[in-house]
Parts: structure tokens; sequence; C-alpha cells
């Protein structure tokens, strides 16, 4: 929620900053005619959050934060672990289930049979819920960082000029580099192996 997903400072298309970035005759930069930023390939306006994000995937309500370059390892990680927390929530309250019908409700819960049934009902029902709805988003931002296309680039059927990486490479880029145990910490922030660059035609 409080992580940067790679916004663009706003408002530094000013002609000083765009003097000082040293840019070669025939080299053109874009400018975001909302926030007044200049605008890195592939970096999308949100208009949620009111500014330019680098490979912006799409704007989440559920934590409140886009998706972008810089956090879209962490956003992967929390669909994975709360699926994951899901379905083991969904498999304990099947088997504490089995349990106490199994032990005729003797020593099982310090509820009633009738509460206690009604309880593992809905936590079945919300453990499968949660974990199907975080498997789907899960997968389908893995889908996306394998094919090296965002959310937005998919919608809109345009992923710039920008050449396709390998799966591994795409992968490498949002989670860092080289593959370690870091890649399934949340703690650990990405080593990056590219950053964006401005577009220039």
């Amino acid at each position: 929620m409080w992580s940067d997903p790679g916004s663009v400072p706003k408002g530094n298309a000013t002609r000083e900053h765009i003097l000082r970035m040293g840019l070669r005759a025939g080299q053109v930069v874009f400018k975001c005619p909302k926030c007044v930023s200049i605008k890195p390939e592939r970096a999308h306006h949100c208009s949620v959050c009111q500014r330019c994000i680098k490979k912006m995937d799409h704007h989440c309500p559920w934590v409140n934060n886009c998706v972008g370059e810089n956090n879209q390892k962490f956003f992967v990680l929390f669909t994975m672990y709360i699926c994951l927390i899901s379905f083991h929530s969904l498999y304990m309250s099947v088997y504490h289930f089995i349990t106490c019908v199994g032990k005729e409700w003797k020593l099982c819960s310090g509820f009633s049979p009738p509460a206690t049934t009604v309880f593992l009902i809905f936590l079945i029902f919300e453990g499968l819920l949660f974990g199907i709805f975080t498997a789907i988003m899960c997968g389908t931002q893995l889908t996306a960082i394998c094919s090296d296309e965002t959310g937005i680039e998919n919608l809109k059927k345009d992923s710039g000029e920008s050449e396709k990486q390998s799966y591994w490479l795409s992968l490498k880029s949002v989670f860092g580099h080289p593959f370690s145990w870091r890649w399934f910490s949340p703690f650990s922030n990405p080593k990056f192996t590219n950053n964006a660059s401005y577009h220039c035609v």
C-alpha cells in the first residue's frame, strides 16, 4: 500500500529540465498533459493517483495503490501468499469438520455443534472465495510478466515500440537478479536488471 509503484515526478516537463537531459538532435520526449511530467516509454497516467506510473499494470482498489514497475513483485507475492493461506484454511476447516463428526463433537469445540458447523461453513466459503480470486489474480500477473505485457497494454493492444523480453528476463526484471530466495521475500527489494527509458523517435 505504501510502496512507490514507479511514479514519475510531477511537473518535470519544464524547458530547463528537458535541456538538462542532454537529448540528441531529433530526439523526442513525450509530455503527459494531465500531470505535466516527462512520460517514459510504457508509462501511463493513473486517473485515481493523478500521476504517471512507469510500466503501470493497473490501479488496485484492494491495496489503494497502482501496480507498476517498482511494486509488482510485492503485489504478486501478496496474491500468492493470500491464495496459499486461503487454501490452507480451507483444508484445516474440512479436516476439523471431519474430526468433529468422527468424535461425535466431543472435546471438539467450545461452541455447540450447530454453531461450530455454521462457523466452519463460513470459513470454508471464505477460504474458497479468496483462494480462487487470488489464484486468478496471481496467475494473471505471472502471465503478464512472462509475456512482458502490462494489463493496460493488453487492454489497449499496444505494447509500444520496445522489443519483448524472454519470459526469464521478464521475471528477473520484476523479482530481481539473480534468482534467489529473495524472490519470495516481501521484505527484500529487487535489484532491477533494466530501467524504463524515455521514448525517443
